[in-house]
């Protein structure tokens, strides 16, 4: 028999039991400014963050609930009072949840590629996702972006590059990789180990 899902909350909480948009400070119990980690996945980054920047809240999102709750799990291991999980659509989560410029940066690593034609519509990054982010991100925010896939870094870079709101900047240094552990994500972990190059960006919000 199935055992019953693990009561996660407040770790993990689906987006369709949020009624109208987030208040931060009643999400987090404090005016900490707020980062983003949209597509958040297994949780590696969402969880170093929060642990090495308590000074920030941090909340992901990610649309595959087994992905996000295990991320979630990570969380409620340790009771990190600064990161959440949301499971759900991000574009829907910045469209109906976050307020106008509420939120310091905005994370988006390793987003599915979607490989086939066909399918490359389904991409997250759009025009329209990049008017969500300059909505959300607070004047002089960022936005962060890494892929392993050079044709999607160019979608990415020209929807960036080119959006009146945004400024492009130079990334910070990758991380130099020298134990298993020092990698932004388990993408950037397994891209690394394939010999793939990784492609960043970053902009801020005018």
């Amino acid at each position: 028999m199935p055992q019953p899902a693990v009561d996660l909350h407040p770790y993990f909480t689906s987006l369709s039991e949020i009624q109208g948009g987030l208040d931060w400070t009643v999400v987090f119990g404090n005016d900490h400014p707020v980062e983003l980690d949209l597509g958040c996945g297994r949780g590696k980054f969402l969880l170093d963050s929060s642990i090495n920047h308590p000074e920030t809240n941090w909340m992901g999102v990610e649309l595959d609930f087994t992905e996000g709750r295990r991320a979630a799990k990570r969380l409620a291991k340790r009771e990190l009072p600064n990161a959440r999980v949301i499971g759900g659509d991000a574009k829907q989560f910045l469209t109906n949840q976050v307020a106008a410029h509420s939120v310091a940066a905005a994370h988006v690593y390793f987003p599915d590629p979607w490989w086939k034609r066909k399918h490359t519509k389904r991409r997250l990054f759009t025009d329209e996702f990049a008017d969500m982010l300059s909505r959300v991100v607070k004047h002089e925010g960022f936005v962060h972006s890494w892929t392993d896939v050079g044709d999607y870094f160019e979608v990415i870079s020209s929807l960036m590059n080119h959006h009146s709101d945004f400024i492009p900047l130079t990334p910070p240094p990758e991380p130099a990789g020298e134990n298993d552990m020092d990698f932004l994500t388990n993408f950037h972990r397994r891209g690394r180990r394939m010999g793939c190059s990784i492609y960043r960006g970053l902009w801020q919000r005018r």
